[in-house]
């Protein structure tokens, strides 16, 4: 089966519920790309197991049958004479499949063909997904039961109620049959979804699908879930919006990731947290990630190892790159993706502006030699008593508005440097300064978007759910209550009680002063989701900010000369 990648929360859709076309062609030949043609086209639409319609056309392949398919089908030259071509057929079975799933037994052959020639005759594919029954029956069937998967073997297998005769409709009538009996084989086994069909057919090791069974318990509802092992200790976790739908999949699905089946292949059980909202589960899974450190959890297990830039408070302030926030009043950025750019964004401001970038410390009268950054005038030099406190507090004030306010004095400065060297030809090392700055503008906005947030002691919002409206409580930028309240419910009385069992929140410090990074983030997304509602509270984007900034320098498209414009 070629099926559409669905989401990671993916509900299914029941084989009951979904419209099939089955389809089936004869042709002059084995290949279209060689110029084999059309000469019939049979379809059979079902769904829920009854017949809705029926399409079936002799098509003209405007050449002679050759005389092995005439014996074959029964097709002869004087049938399809005053039959339409294709350019007439083809659009005409399209929109009689449109928004059915095609099914064909040996499907590449008989969607080949129909897609060749729709390429042909410049005709738009619908993007049909397909399911082919006989690789269906080759995952289902065993070799003591049918001694080969062809469409005649399996219609006698299953006593169907047409016997293929190498005529389109007969042989779709067939198909439709064959279908029908393999899904009654798929039912016992938990096989109730288009996407459970899906990763049927892929290659499993019969070790991992005995393992499915691991699933069963679990409720089809929002929440995470955990793969555990023998002992206990937690191996994966991940979060779906149909828990029992997606930790079934892992047993059915061909797992492209090695260390996927690894961590299958060890688990001994599976639990469920069930959560009132995606964004609930969403929040949980970052929450266990982080204190569990699973083994197959790739996804910022160690926000530890996350680095920020820093700008002291001390009588002579300076930057630092460090992997934690103190309660020291200082002003950070970040988190940034990786040191390389915390370093590059580091440069850029030591070029910029003249702040020491000694690490020594300094008392308010320091009494030292002076480096060579000084001699060359890179630095004011409070080392030897070059500089005043008062002097150096304006420089250090001008680092911090292009940490936390508007970065444009920087960005004038950096892009003049890029022009210059671009204009000497030196394009790599005016794309090393575009990478420091871009780095560091994405920090500064990132650590902007997270105040918005976690500087509100309390916002409360709704947003459309299907049962009514699904609520969160947010302080501090972390996720303290989630619920779902009905249609037809009184909102404050409801919403009151939610605040009552809400997890308290204290106000910390920092950019991140109660949850991570990653977590404020996720809510900061969801605030942005379409019909959202702010019941309590309200939060807003800074004025002058460093996001519009930011665009030029992460546009490919962006020129040279486009960066000689002012921002």
């Amino acid at each position: 089966m070629v099926a559409v990648q669905g989401s990671f929360d993916e509900l299914g859709r029941p084989l009951a519920d979904t419209t099939f076309c089955v389809v089936d062609l004869e042709t002059t030949g084995g290949s279209a790309a060689k110029g084999s043609q059309i000469t019939e086209i049979g379809a059979v639409k079902i769904r829920g197991g009854e017949v809705i319609a029926e399409f079936q056309t002799l098509v003209n392949p405007d050449g002679a049958i050759p005389a092995f398919i005439t014996v074959l089908t029964g097709i002869t030259n004087q049938m399809v004479i005053g039959a339409p071509r294709i350019a007439e057929v083809l659009p005409s079975f399209l929109e009689f499949a449109r928004g059915t799933v095609l099914v064909a037994h040996n499907a590449p052959f008989d969607v080949g063909f129909l897609k060749h020639y729709s390429r042909e005759l410049s005709i738009p594919w619908p993007g049909f997904e397909t399911l082919d029954t006989a690789t269906l029956a080759r995952r289902v069937l065993s070799r003591e039961e049918v001694p080969n998967c062809k469409l005649s073997t399996l219609a006698a297998r299953f006593g169907a109620t047409t016997t293929p005769n190498h005529r389109a409709l007969s042989d779709a009538r067939a198909t439709v049959d064959v279908l029908h009996a393999l899904f009654e084989r798929l039912g016992p086994l938990g096989v109730t979804t288009l996407e459970e069909v899906a990763t049927y057919t892929s290659k499993v090791k019969p070790e991992q699908r005995k393992k499915r069974h691991l699933a069963e318990h679990l409720p089809q509802a929002p929440g995470v879930y955990l793969f555990r092992d023998r002992a206990d200790e937690i191996l994966y976790v991940g979060t779906s919006r149909n828990l029992r739908a997606r930790t079934r999949s892992y047993f059915t699905k061909a797992e492209t990731r090695t260390r996927m089946g690894e961590m299958v292949m060890l688990a001994q059980r599976i639990e469920g947290i069930v959560c009132a909202t995606a964004l609930e589960a969403q929040v949980r899974e970052l929450r266990l990630i982080g204190r569990h450190r699973p083994p197959y959890n790739r996804r910022s297990p160690f926000p530890e190892r996350l680095s920020w830039l820093k700008l002291t408070r001390e009588p002579w302030p300076r930057l630092s790159i460090v992997r934690t926030i103190l309660d020291d009043d200082a002003d950070y950025i970040g988190p940034f993706r990786g040191r390389a750019a915390a370093e590059g964004a580091l440069t850029a401001l030591h070029d910029a502006f003249r702040i020491r970038q000694c690490t020594t410390k300094m008392g308010k009268k320091p009494r030292q030699t002076t480096c060579a950054l000084a001699e060359m005038g890179h630095c004011l030099s409070p080392c030897d008593g070059s500089t005043n406190p008062e002097t150096y507090a304006v420089e250090v004030s001008r680092v911090r508005s292009a940490m936390t306010g508007d970065p444009e004095e920087l960005v004038t400065a950096v892009r003049t440097r890029m022009l210059d060297l671009a204009r000497t030809e030196r394009f790599e090392d005016a794309a090393i300064w575009r990478d420091r700055l871009t780095g560091f503008l994405r920090a500064v906005v990132r650590t902007q978007r997270l105040r918005e947030l976690t500087g509100s002691g309390e916002l409360v919002a709704a947003a459309p759910h299907p049962e009514g409206w699904e609520i969160h409580v947010i302080r501090f930028g972390r996720l303290a209550a989630a619920g779902v309240m009905p249609r037809g419910t009184h909102p404050i009385g409801w919403v009151d009680a939610l605040l009552a069992t809400a997890e308290t929140v204290e106000p910390g410090f920092g950019p991140i002063p109660a949850a991570t990074a990653e977590e404020t983030e996720t809510l900061l997304r969801w605030l942005d989701s379409p019909g959202l509602r702010m019941v309590r509270g309200a939060w807003h984007a800074p004025f002058g900010g460093a996001a519009r900034h930011l665009s030029p320098f992460e546009d490919a498209s962006t020129s040279w000369d486009d960066l000689q414009r002012p921002g």
